[in-house]
């Protein structure tokens, strides 16, 4: 299944929806910012989620509880490739040596991934 791209208010409420795991509607009002979105928008960006294939719901009469369809870490993925491929020409290098330009790694941030890297190089095989 192809995941879609999510709009930044879109993606506000997954990330609330990501964190309650199930939750009606006054939920994500709840983990909202002030200042708070009227219902009826929340309500609309949930029915468009739902719609885009995001998030399904269980219906207790009028009420509905939603619930994630694409997790977290599948959106997580796709905005990943997306950002390398549309920024980066697909090359982590280029990526990597973005962040280091602009000073959003620091040396400790460095060493993190030289552990990572060298746990991937010494796994059997």
């Amino acid at each position: 299944m192809e995941i879609k791209d999510l709009t930044k208010a879109e993606e506000q409420i997954m990330q609330i929806v990501w964190q309650l795991e199930r939750g009606f509607v006054k939920d994500v009002m709840d983990h909202l910012p002030e200042p708070k979105p009227a219902y009826n928008t929340v309500s609309t960006i949930i029915r468009i989620l739902e719609v885009k294939g995001f998030i399904a719901h269980e219906a207790f009469g009028k009420a509905h509880k939603y619930y994630p369809v694409i997790s977290k870490e599948d959106y997580k993925r796709h905005a990943t490739e997306k950002l390398l491929g549309g920024y980066f020409e697909n090359s982590v290098e280029s990526m990597f040596s973005f962040f280091v330009k602009e000073e959003k790694l620091d040396l400790s941030d460095v060493d993190e991934i030289l552990k990572m890297i060298n746990k991937i190089k010494n796994r059997p095989r």
